[in-house]
């Protein structure tokens, strides 16, 4: 196994910490209910620093003139390997995962008072979990205890998110990687649902369509918890039921996306049940993908995070106009938030280990601290407009819900699309044809 790119890592947060000391622990496991488990799924910023698989894991970073990166993990145990798989125990995982030294778990409470004696400063995400805040405060305590023979407690406790949450917001070629896969398993998957889909289905059948495509494919599973909302549940923004049955006049709205690698993918389609646009679906369809459009075009290096956003709100606001839903001007319209009722969330965001990915949008209070956008970020671009039945709307738009989502990659000259399930009325419709 290749992992200099977990290496290049550490070292490069190595760099930051000056003679601190930075500990990382993974994510423990969670009991589902009695003796069954969630899944498991580590911690993001330590794999992100590791690539390292099992749960009761740690890294410590030891900074200063001889950095040292070390992994505390399980023992070898040859009764608990048959029940629950192979470990690596701390020998082969120094190897395989190129750390400078490994220890087991279980002498991290004794030696970590130690690797903290007489450095300047202690990087850990605070609050980030109360048993490991509690830990860190226990093994300060146990450095202060030694006052009196000299030694010296780090004097400062730094996040250590801040640091990490900048490293992840642009994606190193490794990562890029990654995400393509997901983002080709997950487009498969939503083809998958669009040919499968038949009148009277289940919202259900629809949803194991796509965890069917992610599994055969290799993926992980679902990314977070799948959307498949037909006719109005769409305007319900996070519609998890998918219990109902498909009207095949209605559109179906399905939100999903896989994990590869730990990697996730973020990908809605909506598409008719029935396999053909009516005239008015047709017409808020065209409006939505139009905004999408502007909001990909304006993806680009130096342009502003919220940039898109606005591009998006544009079309989406005119369209509103011309449904006869708004009167009065675009810019009254966006001055005075009159779209929100059909509007109401913002155009993307970050994606990568977290579907709604680390790092920061804006530096500052004012409109000119959007983080500005360079090659390597990822991120998601989410247009929609939502009609609830019985609203103030023309009868004919009630119930009717669109959104189309797609993750880009921000590129030297603009941004490259790499979800690739079919986004026309035409390649829909084509794709759905059942002859």
């Amino acid at each position: 196994m290749n992992h200099h790119h977990y290496v290049r890592r550490r070292q490069q947060l190595l760099a930051q910490i000056g003679d601190g000391v930075a500990v990382i622990p993974t994510a423990p496991e969670r009991v589902r209910n009695r003796d069954a488990h969630y899944p498991y799924r580590f911690d993001s910023y330590f794999w992100y620093l590791s690539g390292f698989p099992e749960p009761d894991a740690v890294i410590v970073l030891v900074g200063g003139t001889q950095p040292k990166s070390i992994l505390f993990c399980r023992e070898k145990n040859e009764e608990r390997e048959t029940w629950d798989g192979f470990r690596y125990g701390p020998e082969t995982a120094r190897q395989a995962f190129d750390f400078s030294e490994a220890y087991p778990i279980v002498s991290l409470e004794r030696m970590l008072p130690e690797l903290l004696a007489n450095r300047s400063a202690l990087w850990h995400s605070l609050g980030h979990d109360a048993d490991w805040d509690q830990r860190i405060a226990d093994a300060l305590n146990a450095v202060r205890a030694q006052s009196r023979n000299g030694t010296r407690a780090p004097n400062e406790i730094r996040d250590l998110r801040g640091v990490l949450d900048q490293m992840r917001l642009t994606k190193d070629a490794h990562e890029i990687d990654t995400m393509r896969q997901a983002a080709d398993i997950a487009s498969a998957g939503h083809v998958r649902a669009m040919r499968a889909c038949r009148p009277g289905m289940a919202e259900y059948e629809l949803e194991a369509e796509l965890a069917y495509e992610f599994r055969r494919r290799g993926a992980d599973g679902h990314a977070y918890t799948p959307i498949v909302a037909g006719g109005a549940n769409a305007c319900i923004l996070h519609y998890v039921d998918n219990n109902k049955l498909l009207a095949g006049h209605s559109l179906v709205l399905i939100d999903a996306g896989c994990e590869v690698s730990g990697y996730a993918s973020d990908i809605t389609r909506t598409f008719p049940v029935g396999g053909r646009f009516s005239a008015v679906q047709r017409e808020v369809y065209e409006i939505v993908l139009a905004a999408q459009q502007a909001a990909i075009a304006a993806v680009r290096p130096g342009a502003a995070f919220t940039d898109y956003h606005l591009a998006a709100l544009r079309v989406l606001t005119q369209g509103l106009i011309d449904l006869k839903v708004l009167t009065g001007s675009v810019d009254g319209a966006i001055e005075s938030e009159a779209y929100k009722p059909w509007y109401m969330h913002r155009t993307g965001h970050w994606l990568g280990l977290d579907v709604h990915d680390v790092g920061d949008y804006r530096t500052g209070a004012t409109d000119d601290d959007w983080v500005r956008l360079t090659p390597g970020m990822a991120l998601t671009v989410e247009p929609g407009l939502y009609f609830r039945p019985g609203e103030p709307v023309p009868r004919h738009l009630h119930g009717i819900a669109v959104r189309i989502e797609d993750d880009v990659f921000v590129n030297a000259d603009g941004c490259t699309v790499y979800t690739s399930a079919p986004r026309t009325i035409a390649e829909i419709e084509e794709v759905m044809r059942h002859d």
